[in-house]
Parts: C-alpha cells; sequence; structure tokens
C-alpha cells in the first residue's frame, strides 16, 4: 500500500468515499463480510480507503458482466464499511475483510481514472411509531415461526446463525442479519436493502422466507419421487434421475424433438432399405420422447451416430488394369511371380465379368516374405481403401461381430468398425494373422468368420450392435497366414489359397538393393554418403540372417547403418564404402553358423530334410553301431512318436535286406544300435525321415559311406516302397541354401516339383525314387574291393539271382501325402 494519505470529504451530510462495485454480493450493515477483489479499479479504491480512515463504499452492481459500471448500472443503496483486514494473494488479486456499518444512499459516482469514488448520504432504517410496534412484534413472530420451518427443510445452516436467529428479538437485527446470512439471491437481498421502513423489510423478508420453504418443500418432494426409484447402490444413477426430476418439476428439460428430426433427415438422404430405415426411425422416436439428460438417451445417440457414419453409398472405382497392376506389384515387390500371376489373374477376372463377387484371397507363407505388403499393393493397384484387423489372439466372438446393446460399453465389431474408418463400402481388408485364432467360453471368432467370408450371407450382414444388415459382397476380403494347416477347414474351404514361398538368396540380394537399402538410407539420412558392395549385402545374406523373409535383413542393414552414422556424425569420416571386411568389423562374428549335416562322405550319417512354419531345415540323421550288445535299440534327440515308428520300420528293413548289403545277422543280433537326430531340443516328428534312417542305418551296418553332397525325404513302407511327403518346395529351399547338389524325392512328388523354384531347380539335381533299393543306389558310394567293415562282420556274400530280381519289385500305390503342418517343428 502507498504511503500518501486520502481525505475523506464531507459536505452537508455528503461523504465522499472510495467505492467498489459488487458482483452478485450485497452487504448489510452489522455484518462481517469477507470477498475476493480482482479489477484493478477496486484494488485501487481498497488501496485509498486504506491510506484514509479504511471507510469504502460498497454497492451491488445490476449486471455482474459489467466490468466498469457507471452511476445507473449500480443500485442507489448500499454500505458504508470500514476495512478490517487485507491479504494480497497476487498481483492482480485481494482478499479484503469488511465490517457493515452504515446504510447509505448513492448520490453521484466519479470515475478519476484510478478508482471510483462515491458521493453518499447516510440513509438510516426510520424507526418505529408506537402505533406500528404491534405489527412490528406480530412480523418478527411470523419470521421466526417461517424461519423454523426453513430450517426444518435446510437444516445445513451453522449452529451461529441459527442461534443469533432464535436468540434475537431486534426486528432491525433480524431484518439484516438474516438476509445477510440466508441463501437468498443477491437481487432479493438488495430488495430488502432498498426497504427504508423496519416493518417493509420485516413483510419483504417473510414473503422471501414463504417462496424458499416452497422450492425447498418442492425440492424435497422431489427427492422423495427419486428416492422410490433410486437403487441406493447407484449414486451415479440417484444424479441423473435426480436432474430428470428437476427438470420434469420445472418443465425445462432439454428437448430432444429437434436433435431427434435431424437424425430422422440425415437417415432419409441415405436412401436405405425399407426395414433398416424403420428400424432407425424407431430409434429415433424413442429419443425424442426422452428427456435430454436422461442416460439411455446417450445410448441412442451414439448407436445412431454409428449406423450414420458407415459408408452405406460410398463406393470407389476399382482400377483393373492389367498393365498399371503389374507396373505397381513390380516396383514394390521383387520376385515372387506366381503369387503376382496368381492376383493379375484374379484382376482379369474381375474386369471382363463386373459382377464376380465372393472372392476370397488368402496369403500364406512364412513371416517377412510380405504378405502384408502384397496386401497393400493389391489396394493401390485397384484404387481401393485400405483397412487392417489383427486376428491374432482375438479369442471373443464379439470382437467380429460386435456386442448387444444390452450391454454398458457395448461398441460394433472390427468388420463394421474397418469399414468406418476406410470410409468405403468396397474397401480392401486385410485380415491378418488368420491362423492364430483363438477360441474359449466366449465363443470361437473363427465360426463368426463364416458368414463374414461367404459370399453367399454377407451381403446380409448383421452386427450385433447395429442389428440391422449391412452389404459386404463388394469388400475384396484379404487373409494372411504362416500355417494354412491350423486354419479351420470350412473357414479354408472359403479362401482361394496363393502361398508365397521363401526366398532365395539372389532373391534377399535384389529385395535389399532395390528396397530395404534405400528406404533405410532415406530412414537414417545417409543418402549418398554411405555405399553398399553387392559382395557386401551377400555377406550379410549369407552370414548374419538366417530366415525364410527379410525382416531380420532389414534389421541387420539397419544395424549396419547406425554404425556407419556414428562414424560420419562424429567427424571420423565424411562418407562411408561399405564391403565385407566393414560389415565383419561393424557386426562382429558371423552369427549364422553352419549347420550340422554331413558335409564328408560319412559311414552312418545322412542327410534329411524338413519342414518348418518358418521354412525348410536340413535335419541329419546319425546312427552308431555299439558291438558285444543285445540288439538294443536307443533313439534320441527329441523323436515324436511317428518318427520312432519310422526308426523301427528302418530296422526292420535292414534285417530283411541285410545280405544284399553284405551285413552279417549276427552283426544286427549282437549290436546295439544307437540313432540319433543332432539338435536335440528341438522335437522332431514326421513319416519322411524313412529314407534318411534307412539310409544311416544301412550305412552303418555295411560300412558304406552316404554322399556327403545328397539328401533326401520320403516315407517308407514294411516292404520298402517310398510314400509321398509334403513340404517339397520349403525342403528344397533349405538343400539349396546348405548347397546341396542332388536330392532324392518319392516319385509321386515329381509334379510337385512345378512349384519349386526356377533357380533352385537350376542349382539341384532332384531324383524320383519309388523304393529304397533306388535311394540306396543313388545315396550310397560303390563299396571298394577290401574296403573296412564294422567289427563281428564278414564281407558281403554276392547277391543270388533271386535277391537281385527282389530288388527291382515294382512299387505299391502311393498313400495321401501326409500334413507336414500338424507337426510341432521340424518335420522330417
Amino acid at each position: 500500500m502507498t504511503e500518501n494519505k486520502v481525505k475523506i470529504k464531507i459536505t452537508r451530510d455528503v461523504t465522499h468515499l472510495p467505492a467498489i462495485a459488487l458482483r452478485g454480493l450485497v452487504v448489510f450493515p452489522n455484518n462481517v463480510v469477507h470477498f475476493e477483489v480482482g479489477r484493478a479499479m477496486s484494488i485501487a479504491a481498497i488501496e485509498a480507503a486504506m491510506n484514509g480512515n479504511s471507510s469504502i463504499f460498497l454497492v451491488a452492481q445490476k449486471d455482474t458482466n459489467t466490468e466498469t459500471p457507471i452511476l445507473t448500472e449500480l443500485y442507489t443503496y448500499g454500505v458504508v464499511a470500514e476495512i478490517k483486514q487485507v491479504l494480497r494473494v497476487s498481483s492482480d488479486l485481494v482478499k479484503v475483510l469488511v465490517e457493515g456499518k452504515s446504510r447509505a444512499r448513492l448520490l453521484e459516482l466519479e470515475n478519476n481514472g484510478k478508482y471510483l469514488q462515491a458521493s453518499v448520504r447516510n440513509a438510516p432504517v426510520r424507526g418505529l411509531s408506537v402505533d406500528k410496534r404491534t405489527r412490528t412484534e406480530a412480523l418478527v413472530r411470523s419470521v421466526k415461526e417461517c424461519f423454523e420451518e426453513y430450517l426444518s427443510l435446510s437444516p445445513q445452516l451453522s449452529k451461529d446463525v441459527v442461534y443469533n436467529i432464535v436468540s434475537s428479538d431486534s426486528p432491525l437485527y433480524l431484518s439484516e442479519y438474516m438476509p445477510a446470512n440466508l441463501l437468498f439471491k443477491y437481487e432479493d437481498k438488495q430488495v430488502i436493502l432498498n426497504e427504508s421502513t423496519l416493518n417493509g423489510r420485516l413483510e419483504k423478508l417473510l414473503v422471501l422466507l414463504h417462496r424458499e420453504c416452497d422450492i425447498l418443500s418442492i425440492e424435497k418432494d422431489i427427492d422423495d419421487k427419486v428416492n422410490v426409484q433410486m437403487d441406493k447402490s447407484q449414486r451415479e444413477y440417484y444424479l441423473r434421475e435426480q436432474l430428470h426430476a428437476i427438470g420434469e418439476e420445472l418443465g425445462d428439460g432439454e428437448d430432444t424433438h429437434a436433435e431427434a428430426d435431424e437424425y430422422r433427415r440425415r437417415i432419409e438422404e441415405l436412401k436405405l432399405e425399407p426395414e433398416t430405415v424403420e428400424k432407425l426411425r424407431k430409434e429415433c422416436d424413442r429419443l425424442a420422447r426422452m428427456q435430454g439428460n436422461a442416460a439411455e438417451s446417450s445410448v441412442i445417440r451414439n448407436y445412431l451416430d454409428t449406423c450414420l457414419a458407415l459408408p452405406w453409398q460410398i463406393t470407389t472405382t476399382d482400377n483393373l488394369d492389367q498393365e498399371h497392376a503389374g507396373k505397381v506389384l513390380d516396383k514394390e515387390h521383387y520376385g515372387l511371380d506366381k503369387v503376382k500371376e496368381r492376383i493379375l489373374e484374379i484382376l482379369a477376372v474381375r474386369k471382363l465379368n463386373t459382377d464376380v463377387k465372393g472372392q476370397i484371397i488368402c496369403l500364406v507363407g512364412p513371416p517377412g516374405v510380405g504378405k502384408t505388403s502384397i496386401a497393400h499393393s493389391i489396394a493401390d493397384c485397384m484404387g481401393r481403401k485400405f483397412a487392417r484387423m489383427s486376428l491374432g489372439g482375438v479369442h471373443d466372438e464379439a470382437e467380429i461381430r460386435g456386442h448387444r446393446r444390452t450391454y454398458i460399453g457395448a461398441m460394433p465389431g472390427r468388420i463394421i468398425s474397418a469399414l468406418t474408418t476406410a470410409k468405403s463400402a468396397n474397401p480392401l481388408i486385410l485380415l491378418d494373422e488368420i491362423d492364430k485364432l483363438a477360441g474359449d467360453y466366449k465363443g470361437d471368432p473363427s465360426s463368426a468368420l463364416l458368414e463374414v467370408l461367404d459370399p453367399e450371407q454377407n451381403k446380409t450382414f448383421k452386427d450385433n450392435y447395429l442389428d440391422i444388415p449391412f452389404d459386404l459382397s463388394e469388400v475384396l476380403f484379404i487373409t494372411t497366414a504362416n500355417n494354412a494347416e491350423t486354419i479351420p477347414a470350412p473357414l479354408l474351404d472359403r479362401m482361394d489359397v496363393i502361398e508365397l514361398p521363401s526366398y532365395t538368396r539372389t532373391e534377399k540380394f535384389n529385395i535389399a538393393k532395390r528396397h530395404l537399402l534405400p528406404k533405410q538410407l532415406k530412414n537414417n539420412g545417409l543418402t549418398g554418403k554411405v555405399t553398399l558392395a553387392p559382395a557386401a549385402l551377400y555377406e550379410i545374406v549369407d552370414s548374419y540372417t538366417r530366415e525364410a523373409g527379410v525382416r531380420n535383413l532389414e534389421r541387420t542393414i539397419t544395424q549396419v547403418l547406425r554404425k556407419c552414422a556414428k562414424k560420419i556424425a562424429s567427424g571420423e569420416v565424411e562418407k562411408v564404402h561399405v564391403t565385407p571386411a566393414t560389415v565383419k568389423e561393424l557386426l562382429g562374428p558371423e552369427k549364422v553358423k553352419p549347420t550340422f549335416i554331413s558335409r564328408q562322405d560319412a559311414v552312418g550319417i545322412a542327410n534329411g530334410l524338413a519342414w518348418t512354419s518358418v521354412g525348410g531345415e536340413m535335419l541329419p540323421v546319425e546312427v552308431q553301431i555299439i558291438p558285444e550288445g543285445t540288439g538294443k535299440i536307443e533313439l534320441t534327440g527329441s523323436l515324436g512318436d511317428v518318427m520312432k515308428e519310422s526308426a523301427r520300420l528302418a530296422v526292420t528293413y535292414a534285417r530283411v535286406h541285410a545280405a544284399e548289403y553284405g551285413i552279417a545277422p549276427e552283426t544286427i543280433k549282437n549290436t546295439d544300435l544307437h540313432i540319433h537326430a543332432p539338435e536335440g531340443a528341438v522335437p522332431k516328428d514326421g513319416p519322411s525321415a524313412g529314407v534318411t534312417l534307412t539310409t544311416a542305418l544301412i550305412s552303418a551296418y555295411s560300412g558304406i559311406p552316404v554322399r556327403a553332397n545328397l539328401a533326401m525325404t520320403g516315407e517308407i513302407t514294411l516292404h520298402g516302397n517310398v510314400l509321398p511327403i509334403g513340404g517339397l518346395k520349403e525342403k528344397s529351399m533349405a538343400a539349396y541354401r546348405e548347397k546341396i547338389a542332388t536330392v532324392l524325392i518319392p516319385q509321386d512328388n515329381a509334379g510337385d516339383l512345378y512349384e519349386v523354384d526356377a533357380e533352385v531347380k537350376k542349382a539341384i539335381r532332384f531324383i524320383p525314387v519309388s523304393d529304397l533299393g533306388q535311394v540306396l543306389k543313388n545315396a550310397l558310394l560303390a563299396p571298394q574291393t577290401g574296403a573296412a567293415r564294422p567289427a563281428g562282420e564278414s564281407e558281403k556274400p554276392a547277391r543270388s539271382k533271386r535277391q537281385r530280381e527282389k530288388a527291382l519289385l515294382p512299387t505299391a500305390v502311393a498313400a495321401p501325402a501326409p500334413n507336414p503342418a500338424k507337426e510341432p517343428a521340424a518335420v522330417m
């Protein structure tokens, strides 16, 4: 506060005081009030009063929104008060404690630029004449009786206020204390302050008390109504019902008719089916009959908004130009020629027959081979909107079909949500990882997808939340999976399966060169600063990644570029050229170790081929003969039951055909046998290891080495026939990766070579075989004269004519190929 003293001017009963215009507050004489002051002029008035005798004139303004009121915007009567305490909270906020001293009339108001200066005259309440004292006493009694009724309806008054009112009989005190402390509107309080006669004050106070009692009584009736309808455990429900009852009592509840009319207009504009329009109109009618703050009205609004947000009549025009589609696919994907051809065939059919519907494409392949990106490319070349749904781990049917609106927080399913997001009635929707759907007590989502993916049913697909049909026949659904065999058969039957094979070494190099490297150079800000030699890319492919796809390859390239970026950012170099030596320097020792296979002609070791969910693998089989045994057989390497049965078949074949390969029967009888598949922590099962087991077993017993540059696969029968197997494409890729020169395959799998990559067929010689005699003829090296044999084994006797004829017996009819995808890890 400033130290300059402000003199209070008094002229003929007129006092000139600093004034504050109060917002929504009326101060009465003989009452202590505290309030906050925020306007600069009001704070200046307080400072001026404090520099004087602490007297200030307080008067209420008529409109609380007025910032700088003038004389006509203030009430006529106010109070001269004494400032008791001032507390500055901040630079623009002051708390003030004042005590009302006397009632005064505002005569003039002057704004000196700093604060309001008021000219006021003291205006006390006129005293009572003798003939009116009886009426005054009656009014006091009536006021107290009415206050008791008010107190019964509003018990939240403090005990001090109640005591002061009940214990006082002074009409002047009651006429000032009661309005100052009861919850009246400030306009009503000002009416009492304006009254100059004591009886007039008491009469107005009595009217206000009666009115407040009536309002409180109505509120109590509303509370009683709400309490009858209320569940005591639901506080939120109680509050909503209370608001509803108040709206009904006052007659000013929110009008929802205009909102319902707007919804009806939007429904008519969509031109929907009659049954759909009828359903939505009923919801509009329900909304119109409700209060705007009712809980159910929000549910109806959300439902109508969801329905109207769907792209009922919004579609895009398909671009089915073959040349354009081919350019888009070639630009974004290297290789995959058969996959691209299938996609172009599908687009060609759509071009020739625009009414064709219901084609569901399923892209099956190992992780990282481009299934999701192919779907993106199809959407781009067709000009369709794209939406993706990840189905991995989804186990609730409601995720697909939505929740019924009877549940709190109900929402539409993912199909409807994808359409809303795509804003098109004919988008391309990608159902990712469809082979990883799960099911539990909440339902089976794969069964819910049957309707979605069935061309005969999805034209009238009904989401549980919408409960109205929506046409999905224009939607192009593409699904992806790593393993088609885990997809339920009814669901798989509805899809056109396109298999994406593992990438070859050359394909990975070209993908990295054309797509991955430019992308990561841009992402890391190294365009024009880092170059990779072709040999460096091959080094990364061969020595630091082993996968069917290219995800790890991209991560490894990014790792190399980050290390180059560090060198450039530190100022060590300006540009980096990465060579194979640089790759080893940046990434350290080679992370991909050579697969354990027989790389030299050896006795008792044969190279087999296995299928896994992420591609093919080499899986050798080792056999060791233990002399001085009892014919016991030991099987190790986490072999499954089917593979163990194949081992027993191989032992039986070796015992039956021992003489043909110079094996003495006593050798088999007096030795123990140990069969092992390396990498014992990996479970292995399947029948196609039969030829590998037999070859290794015959080699161990006969001492004839097995060719190291040869691999084989095939199921065997008890009589030595070789039956077809599955997963030939993946298995051949594994042989190609390990630089195997020759692969023996079942005769009945010769037709499957059409699906094998041309680069693989160029590098590997495939020999179809129909029986074990042909397998052993190609796999075993020709025995040399005087070759060493296992202990206790005599020289191989000459084969009889009958034995030679037996080896040339025709093969049996092949059984259907087994299902390799159902095996746990490595399927032989």
